[in-house]
């Protein structure tokens, strides 16, 4: 069975993760199945192991009571996981949805999006906020992972839910962008939006032709299209575009480069994801 999958943790972003969930398991006309991960994070677990320093019966003492700690902290992150997803699975029905699923793991967040790969169409992530003082851009870690990770379309939400009804596809002219063109085209995710094409390069023809023939592609699919040609630098031209445009969802493929050339050079996939105004729908 193919799914929406909607990964959601209680945090801030979970209600935009699920109105966004919602909104696409009904355009696609799918099970919207709600995923809470429960993830130990080493840095965060255990009480330092102080024991050695007691007397033998002091450190059964203190073993057992950690022992029983940790089994009461699982306990209620489980139970804390079930009311979200309890919670989440009401609103989906409340709006409507007839097929409507809830599963809970442990494990890694990158390691159960895997193992359900097979059955996913979709998945949808909060991107969550800065870390309060912390100037530079943010992307959570677990978030850039499973884009990077998962050969699935990842849909990164970002404030409050807003219904789409444009979007701006950021197009590079090469093979692996006329494929996320197509796939764009061929699913009803988008049907009916405004839809805006932006390609970064210089003036030729060669690249007025690629541009072309993107517009034409998702003309023939009964989408109105804006077709523009910009110079600059790609992740600031194209933010500029969605702010000016007034745009409500990017798509882009990607990591179109090597890991290599990301460490030197940087990714404008990660750059757009960490700054882009608006959720964005990243294709494989």
């Amino acid at each position: 069975m193919i799914k929406v999958f909607a990964c959601i943790d209680g945090a801030a972003q979970t209600d935009a993760v699920c109105e966004y969930g919602i909104w696409a398991a009904r355009r696609l006309g799918v099970t919207l199945e709600f995923l809470h991960v429960l993830d130990r994070h080493p840095e965060t677990a255990p009480v330092s192991d102080f024991s050695g320093n007691l007397e033998l019966g002091a450190q059964e003492s203190l073993l057992a009571k950690l022992s029983d700690l940790d089994e009461q902290r699982s306990k209620l992150a489980q139970e804390h996981g079930r009311q979200i997803l309890d919670a989440a699975s009401q609103r989906a029905r409340q709006a409507g949805l007839a097929n409507v699923d809830t599963r809970q793991r442990h494990g890694s967040l990158v390691e159960t999006a895997l193992d359900v790969q097979p059955e996913a169409r979709l998945y949808i992530l909060g991107q969550h906020p800065p870390v309060e003082g912390n100037a530079r851009t943010y992307l959570d870690l677990n978030g850039e992972k499973v884009v990077r990770t998962l050969q699935r379309p990842v849909l990164i939400t970002t404030g409050a839910f807003r219904e789409p009804e444009s979007f701006m596809i950021a197009f590079d002219g090469s093979a692996t962008g006329r494929k996320m063109v197509q796939t764009v085209a061929g699913s009803p995710l988008l049907t009916g939006l405004t839809c805006h094409i932006v390609m970064v390069a210089d003036d030729t023809p060669k690249h007025q032709h690629d541009l072309g023939w993107a517009c034409e592609a998702m003309g023939e699919a009964g989408f109105t299209v804006t077709g523009s040609l910009k110079q600059g630098d790609a992740d600031a031209v194209l933010r500029d575009y969605l702010t000016e445009n007034g745009i409500d969802l990017l798509v882009m493929g990607a990591y179109g480069h090597s890991r290599i050339r990301e460490l030197i050079v940087g990714s404008t996939t990660t750059t757009l994801l960490r700054t882009s105004p608006v959720p964005a729908l990243v294709m494989r």
